[in-house]
């Protein structure tokens, strides 16, 4: 089924929302509501942290042209328009940007839009930190047309996508482009391996990419792949329908080794489900939504700090408006938030964890401006970013999550300057403090892989993943 099939149509209310819920540990904020002239209608994207400790995003539409954004928000919420896409005549910078941003381990942001371009197809494009966009590759039609997930950067050092559509068949592929603007048609969707990718893929610790598609396949309700490095591509499932229609959502590799993700539609209650599935295809269906705690799942998922993994709906809930949730790796799903349109509706995004414990977000809907139109899920506003902290401490991200010995290391955290210590796996490293929020260090000799901590004056932060030593 297609993504836009879900209607439903709110009103929206105005007012911030500050809400606290039974245990005190537990708090949901709404930070910001966009207005259509910063932006409108954050779709399929996480937000990432720079190395300044702001978050950095994209929405499709609004900003200065109408065409959407990116962004920059503090923790706090006061947001920045970085850039406004189809500020170049015919707009050949890009719009309506769907994927987000990938922070590089050069420093800056990697992204895509939906269209525009030179043949209109969209877009790959980099962009500092200070808004100054730089077009790598205009998709031509043959090559791909409309991406729409999150670029992932790989062990190589290039970029890893998915279109939509086109390609010689006309129903996606799966590229690469190297920091410099190379670009490499790596697979092309025939349509009995999959359709229509919307997500991006994941490199997984065997070196292999793993993604999803929302229809084709074998019985036509979408598929998990795994790609090669030199191209090859394996199916490693075909939904059934029982076991879930529409994974529009990416996967995210759990500590366990297996994959995780969601479908939109399907399971027992035909309202979506979270699902795991290891490298050789076998999969499980951990849970089947049915409306009351939550339903449609459209982005992927994230494993947090605790290993607990965490995700969004786009509808059900106490007010159908989607809701928040936290799944053990086992299957025991707990809802943390449902959205009431006050605070956002249609969580169509991913949930990112910040250093400092948080976990921060967009709604495609819903907020305290109702001057945007009813969007493709059938909800009113301009969309929101919130926050939700359910107790979990700092720690500290890695980029890149692996490395030679000798390789640059970029350490993100809070409450860095004074550090005076840093460990890979218990090997210590030399290191240097640039800011309160970022460190480098290189991988030193002897290292092995493991977790990585920082010794700062209010304690010791460890590393949210493990460190692995090439």
């Amino acid at each position: 089924m297609n993504k836009r099939s879900l209607s439903r149509t709110v009103c929206i209310a105005g007012f911030w929302v500050a809400a606290t819920f039974a245990s005190p540990a537990q708090t949901f904020h709404t930070l910001v509501s966009f207005d259509a002239t910063n932006g409108a209608n954050p779709e399929y994207m996480s937000l990432v942290q720079g190395t300044d400790g702001n978050f950095y995003g994209t929405t499709e539409s609004g900003g200065a042209d109408g065409w959407g954004t990116v962004f920059k928000i503090t923790p706090r919420g006061s947001l920045t328009t970085l850039y406004s896409f189809c500020a170049q005549t015919g707009c050949t910078d890009g719009h309506s940007p769907l994927g987000g941003l990938v922070l590089a381990t050069n420093g800056d942001y990697y992204g895509t839009t939906s269209g525009g371009g030179f043949y209109g197809n969209g877009t790959l494009f980099k962009i500092t930190a200070a808004g100054v966009l730089t077009t790598l590759h205009s998709f031509q039609g043959t090559d791909g047309a409309g991406p729409s997930g999150q670029l992932a950067q790989a062990k190589d050092g290039s970029f890893y996508g998915t279109t939509v559509s086109s390609g010689s068949v006309g129903v996606g592929t799966v590229f690469k482009i190297t920091t410099a603007g190379a670009f490499t048609t790596m697979h092309v969707f025939q349509g009995t391996d999959g359709r229509e990718p919307f997500a991006g893929v994941v490199q997984g610790t065997d070196g292999n990419f793993y993604g999803t598609t929302p229809t084709g396949g074998a019985n036509g309700f979408g598929t998990v792949f795994k790609l090669t490095p030199a191209g090859t591509l394996t199916i490693l499932h075909s939904f059934d329908q029982s076991d879930g229609i529409g994974p529009y959502g990416g996967l995210v590799q759990a500590t366990d080794g297996n994959f995780y993700g969601t479908t939109y539609e399907g399971g027992a209650h035909s309202s979506g489900t979270v699902f795991k599935v290891n490298s050789s295809g076998a999969l499980t269906t951990l849970h089947s939504f049915d409306g009351t705690d939550g339903g449609s799942p459209y982005a992927g998922l994230v494993q947090a700090s605790d290993g607990n993994l965490y995700g969004t709906c786009v509808g059900g809930g106490a007010n159908d408006f989607g809701t928040l949730f936290k799944m053990t790796p086992a299957g025991t799903l707990s809802t943390l938030h449902g959205f009431d349109g006050t605070d956002g509706a249609a969580a169509a995004d991913g949930l990112m964890q910040a250093t400092n414990g948080k976990f921060y977000g967009t709604t495609l809907g819903g907020g305290t401006n109702d001057t945007c139109p009813v969007t493709v899920f059938g909800v009113n506003g301009c969309g929101t970013v919130f926050n939700l902290s359910v107790g979990l401490a700092s720690f500290v991200e890695v980029n890149p999550r692996s490395g030679k010995v000798g390789a640059r290391v970029v350490i993100l955290g809070n409450n860095l300057t004074g550090s005076t210590g840093l460990t890979f796996n218990g090997t210590a490293a030399t290191f240097k403090v640039l800011s309160n929020t970022e460190i480098t260090t290189n991988v030193p000799t002897d290292a092995t892989t493991g977790t990585i901590k920082v010794t700062t004056p209010s304690g010791t932060l460890k590393s949210n993943i493990v460190f692995r030593v090439k």
